[in-house]
This record gives C-alpha cells, structure tokens and sequence, in this order.
C-alpha cells in the first residue's frame, strides 16, 4: 500500500510540476500590465491568435474595465483569419474601430492615434523574416516614437525560436516582407526582436538615436526558454494550420517566390509543394492560385510532429529547393522575384552553378557569425 502511494504521489508531483511551470504567454501575465493600462485609452494591435487563456485579448481588456479606443490588425485581419486584404472597419462585437495595417496602409497616422494614449502589441508570430508581423511591429514601433506613445509588447513564445539559419538579408533587398538585415530564421522572440530594433538603431526614424525615446515595455513570458518545443493553441494565419507547417514554413515558404506551388489551397499548406511540369508521382491538387484546380506534381513532407523536427534538424532545409530546380524545365524563369525573399540575389546564382547545399551553407558562415554576436544582445530568455 505504501508503494502504491509512494508512486501515486510522485505521478501527481509530476503532473503538478508540469502545470506549474507551463509556458505562458505575456498576454495572460495580466498583473503585469493590467495597471499600466487603467485610466488610459488604449490602441491594441491585435488578431485572431491574441487570447488570453480561452478569452479573446480585447474581450478581457474589456471586462476589467480598460478603456479600449482602437484595435490596429495586421495581415489577414484582426478576427476574421482570412488570406486577403482587409479593410478599415468598425468590430461587430464592440463597436472598436479596427484600423487595417496591411496593403497601401503600414503604418498608423497622427489622427489615427490622437485620440490614443498608449499601444498594446499582442501577436502570435513564427519567427521567420518573410512573416510580415515583424515588419507590422517596426512600423508600430515608429509611429509610437514619432507620436510620442508609449508601447508594451505582450511577448508570445516562438515556435521557430530554437534555432537560427539562413542567409542574412542585403538591405538591397528591403521589402515589408524583409527589412532588416537578419537570416530567415531569427530565433527571437517579438519582445526580444523589438529590443534589438531599438538597440541597433534600425527603425526608420530622424534622428536615428531618437528610437531610445520609445518608452517600451515588454511582458515576457513565464517559463519559456529558447529550447522549449512551443506549440501555439491557435493557427498563427490561414495557411498555417499545424506545427508541421510551422517547422516547414522557412523551408518551403522560401520557394514560395519561385514558380513552385506550396501547398496553398490544400489541407496541407508548406507541407506539400510542387508544380504541374514536375515528373514526381506525388500529386495535389491546389483550390487557389497559383495552378488552381491543376494537378501539380512535387512532394509530400507531412510526418508526425517528432519526424518533422528531424526533418528541419535545425536547420533551414534547401536541398528541396535545389531539386526542385533541377526537374524544373524552364529554369530560366524558376527564380523569377525570389532576391526578395531569400534576401539576395546570391542564392539563385549558387543554385544555378550547382554548387551543394554543403557549401551553399558554409557561404551564409560569417553574416550568420556576426548576426548571432547582434542577438544575444537583446535575449530575455535562455538560449538554445
């Protein structure tokens, strides 16, 4: 009997320890920062991932009685998820202007934060440079130093935060979906990214030194390092359904400014990839552009989540890219507006001349160095 307590007593241990050291999103911290909040009207960038346990953020803002006055949304909206443009509009729920930040609009303008007195950022990332919410952050970032608002930043861990890979962005090659000279995969968190925005004086600010007056704040997250496997509760965006395609997305979102389909349009986004030219037996058929209804011929990653990790072995995967070209029949048009997400125009060249992946990668060795030396910098939490 005493065994059997004795064993029953340490699986509820472990059960109790695993509980009490979950990680937790800065979001759900809520004494950290419910009291900055009060009194003041609050401007929320926000979406669809931004929860507070099972409540939506600006749901609960609302019930302890902050005084939201504008929601702000990135790519793909602010509740609806969906993968096209959205417009200005006013919330159904809470009667909230919701102001689009993506398209012609980046960036917040003087009336749009007149009546706000300090911004609330909350946004579940992935941690890929192509990923347009870092970019959404930096104009945040900017408005709030040119207008004078304060900024916290509810950290959200990275699920692509144990590892750092690819090559490094030349600033020729500056675009909403790459402006800062970082490798594909950062390993940063938002909070952290922030902080390296300001330190390295990369916001688009005059004076540059004038970044060090944002007052900014970041809620970190309680027991997250840069080793924990993070599984995000809710899809970061319409065409990452899983963690599969979240480890993939780096991978085969790379290929996506190629001629290739990436899986758009199926039940397996970035996990699956190809083209209708490609003589490969796997096939798919894609509901949306490009090759729409069209059987394309290519590949299939899906795997248990364990032999996708092997899959990605922290690394950026390339070696699907460079087959791909390979069976690919008119190559002359296969790297037609990829610079601008590999960051360069280098890539394309070395794939060309059939150079190996072995040595691709040896070519990203020192920017990769020098960005590593940049990041440990602004860390908040272990790392991997």
């Amino acid at each position: 009997m005493r065994i059997i307590l004795f064993f029953v007593l340490i699986i509820f241990s472990s059960f109790a320890f695993s509980a009490q050291f979950s990680v937790q999103p800065g979001a759900e911290r809520l004494d950290a920062y419910l009291f900055m909040l009060k009194g003041k009207r609050v401007g929320v960038f926000a979406n669809h991932s931004s929860w507070v346990g099972k409540t939506p953020l600006v749901d609960e803002l609302l019930r302890h009685h902050i005084h939201v006055v504008k929601i702000f949304a990135p790519e793909h909206g602010f509740q609806t998820n969906v993968d096209s443009h959205i417009h200005d509009k006013v919330d159904n729920k809470t009667g909230i202007p919701i102001i689009s930040l993506y398209g012609k609009k980046l960036t917040p303008t003087d009336k749009d934060l007149q009546d706000v007195d300090i911004l609330l950022f909350d946004i579940q990332d992935v941690g890929v440079r192509f990923y347009t919410y870092i970019s959404s952050l930096q104009k945040l970032m900017e408005a709030a130093v040119n207008y004078h608002k304060p900024l916290i930043i509810l950290d959200r861990p990275n699920p692509n935060g144990f590892y750092v890979d690819g090559p490094v962005l030349n600033l020729k090659y500056k675009s909403f979906t790459g402006m800062q000279p970082i490798p594909v995969v950062y390993g940063m968190t938002m909070g952290e990214y922030a902080k390296m925005l300001i330190g390295e004086q990369w916001l688009n600010v005059t004076p540059k030194t004038k970044a060090r007056q944002l007052k900014l704040t970041v809620i970190r997250c309680a027991h997250y390092t840069h080793k924990s496997l993070y599984v995000p509760p809710i899809k970061p965006s319409p065409n990452l359904p899983d963690i599969q395609s979240i480890y993939l997305y780096p991978s085969i979102g790379l290929m996506e400014a190629t001629r290739l389909s990436v899986g758009r349009g199926t039940d397996k986004p970035f996990q699956v990839f190809g083209h209708p030219r490609l003589p490969t037996k796997f096939t798919f058929i894609p509901k949306s552009s490009p090759y729409r209804n069209q059987i394309c011929h290519g590949w299939n990653l899906v795997d248990d989540k364990k032999s996708v990790l092997k899959k990605i072995n922290n690394r950026l995967q390339i070696k699907y890219l460079i087959e791909a070209y390979r069976l690919y029949p008119d190559k002359n048009r296969f790297f037609a507006g990829f610079s601008y997400a590999a960051g360069n125009d280098l890539l394309a060249l070395q794939i060309k001349a059939g150079m190996s992946e072995q040595d691709i990668r040896k070519s990203w060795g020192p920017a990769l160095a020098e960005f590593k030396k940049i990041r440990k910098k602004y860390l908040l939490y272990e790392d991997f």
